[in-house]
C-alpha cells in the first residue's frame, strides 16, 4: 500500500511540466505523506521542492505546529517557510472561511513566478465539496468539485491526489511511521464539514456502499457541463463587461439564461476578489435589475456589495462605516479619509497657506462654484455629474472657516480657487471604492 502513493505520484510528475513545487504543508497526515512521498522523488526533488506552512495563530499549540513542520522539513532536508497570518472576520465570513481565505492569500503572495503549488487533498475531501456545495445550492461548476490544476499567484494551485482515498494516505503514514499534527478542530462536528465528514458519511456510505463512486460520477458530468457553458458564457461577459469601468450591462446579464447567468456572475465577482452570492441574494439581484429610475438599489452579503445603478451592476467590497461628524485640519498633506480613501495635493511637498477643515456630507450642502451665476444643492451636482452613489456620503468636502470652498476635485468656488492658486497646487480626491 506504501508504494501507491509512490507510484501515483511519478504516474503525475511525468505528465506534468517540468516546473518548481512547493506543498503547502500543515503537518497532518494528508500533507505529511504527500510531501514525503515527494521527498523520495528525484523527479520533485530536482524541481526544487520546499513547503510553505501557515500560522492562523487560532490554537495554543500553533507555535509548536510551526516549528513542528520545520523540523519535519529538516529531516526531508526541504526548506519551509512559515507563514504567520492574521484571520480577519470583520468581513462577515465564519472563523473557518476567515481562516481559508487568510491562508489561500498568503500561500498565493509567497508562491514564486511559475511555481505550482500542491495541496493534499483526496478523493474523500472531493466528496464532501461536492455535498457541501450541494447543501448550498451550487450550480454545475461548483457541482463539479475542486479542479486538480487552476492558476493561482504566479503560479498553479495542483491537487494531485485526487484520485487517492483518505484511507491510502493514512496507510502510507503508518507505513513510513511518520509523526502528524492532530488538529483538534478537525473533530469539532459543529463546523459544517467535520459533520459531513463525521456524522453524515458514514450513514449515507452504510446504506449505499457505492455512494461515493456516484457522488464522484456525478461531478465528472457536473464538470463537463460546467466546462461547455464555460465556453458561452465567456463570450457573453466580453460584451457585457465594460473593463475600464469593471461593471456589467444589467439588463443583458438579466436576458441571459439562468445556466449562463450565474457561472457570468460568479466570474465576474471572483476577478475582483469578492465571494459569491447565495441562491436568495441572486435572486434579489434578478428583481432589482428592474427597479424604477431614480431608485438605487444595493444587494449586501457577507465580504461583498452589489449596486444597480444607472442600468448597471457595480460590485464592491463593503463600505468601511463612516462617521458624518468626522472633520479634520488639513494643511495639504496626504490625509487618509474615514472610509479607506485618501484626500492630496495635486503637488508633492505643496502646503496651503492657511488650513482647510475637511467634513463629510451632513446633509444640504450647497456650494457656488466659481464662473455659476447660482448657488447649488450638493446632491443635485452629484446626480448631474453622475458621481456614483456609493462615493457620495463619503465625498470630502472643504470648508474654509463655516463656508464650503471645495467638493473634493469636483467643485470649487472663487475664494477656493485663490487658496489653491496660493499654494500652486489643486485638490486630488481618490476614493477607496
Amino acid at each position: 500500500m506504501s508504494d501507491a502513493l509512490h507510484q501515483h505520484l511519478l504516474a503525475a510528475l511525468a505528465e506534468a511540466p517540468v516546473v518548481p513545487l512547493c506543498v503547502a504543508f500543515s503537518g497532518g497526515p494528508d500533507s505529511t505523506a504527500l510531501l514525503h512521498s515527494l521527498a523520495q522523488l528525484p523527479a520533485a526533488r530536482s524541481r526544487g521542492l520546499r513547503a510553505l506552512h501557515v500560522d492562523h495563530g487560532l490554537h495554543a499549540d500553533s507555535n509548536a505546529w510551526a516549528e513542528h513542520c520545520q523540523c519535519f522539513c529538516v529531516s526531508l532536508a526541504l526548506p519551509c517557510d512559515v507563514l504567520r497570518v492574521q484571520v480577519d472576520t470583520s468581513k462577515g465570513d465564519g472563523l473557518e472561511a476567515a481562516a481559508r481565505r487568510a491562508r489561500y492569500d498568503a500561500l498565493a503572495t509567497h508562491l514564486h513566478e511559475g511555481e505550482w503549488l500542491l495541496l493534499g487533498h483526496h478523493r474523500d475531501d472531493q466528496v464532501e465539496t461536492v455535498l457541501l456545495k450541494l447543501l448550498r445550492g451550487a450550480g454545475p461548476d461548483a457541482l463539479g468539485g475542486m479542479r486538480a490544476l487552476r492558476p493561482f499567484g504566479r503560479g498553479q494551485l495542483w491537487r494531485p491526489l485526487l484520485h487517492l482515498s483518505r484511507q491510502q494516505l493514512r496507510d502510507y503514514v503508518e507505513v513510513h511511521a511518520l509523526d502528524c499534527i492532530d488538529d483538534p478542530s478537525n473533530a469539532d462536528t459543529k463546523l459544517a464539514r467535520n459533520h459531513l465528514r463525521h456524522a453524515i458519511l458514514p450513514q449515507l456510505t452504510r446504506h449505499w456502499p457505492q455512494a461515493t463512486d456516484s457522488i464522484l460520477h456525478s461531478a465528472a458530468l457536473c464538470r463537463a457541463a460546467a466546462d461547455t457553458l464555460r465556453t458561452q458564457w465567456l463570450t457573453a461577459f466580453d460584451v457585457l463587461h465594460d473593463p475600464a469601468i469593471g461593471s456589467l450591462d444589467a439588463a443583458g446579464w438579466l436576458a441571459l439564461d439562468s445556466a449562463l447567468r450565474e457561472p457570468l456572475l460568479d466570474h465576474w465577482l471572483h476577478a475582483r476578489n469578492l465571494p459569491a452570492p447565495t441562491t436568495a441574494q441572486r435572486r434579489q439581484i434578478e428583481r432589482q435589475c428592474s427597479a424604477r429610475a431614480g431608485q438605487l438599489p444595493c444587494i449586501r452579503w457577507a465580504g461583498a456589495e452589489l449596486h444597480i445603478w444607472k442600468q448597471r451592476l457595480w460590485a464592491l467590497p463593503p463600505a468601511q462605516a463612516a462617521d458624518s461628524d468626522w472633520q479634520a485640519s488639513w494643511h495639504g498633506e496626504p490625509l487618509p479619509l474615514p472610509d479607506g480613501g485618501q484626500l492630496s495635493l495635486t503637488e508633492t511637498g505643496a502646503r496651503l497657506a492657511e488650513p482647510l477643515t475637511v467634513r463629510l456630507r451632513r446633509g444640504g450642502e450647497r456650494i457656488k462654484p466659481a464662473g455659476d451665476a447660482h448657488t447649488r444643492e450638493l446632491r443635485h451636482l452629484f446626480q448631474q455629474s453622475q458621481l456614483p452613489p456609493w462615493q457620495r456620503n463619503v465625498c470630502p468636502l472643504l470648508y474654509a472657516g463655516d463656508e464650503l470652498v471645495t467638493v473634493a476635485d469636483r467643485w470649487i468656488t472663487s475664494r477656493g480657487m485663490a487658496i489653491f492658486q496660493k499654494a500652486e497646487a489643486s485638490p486630488h480626491w481618490l476614493p477607496a471604492r
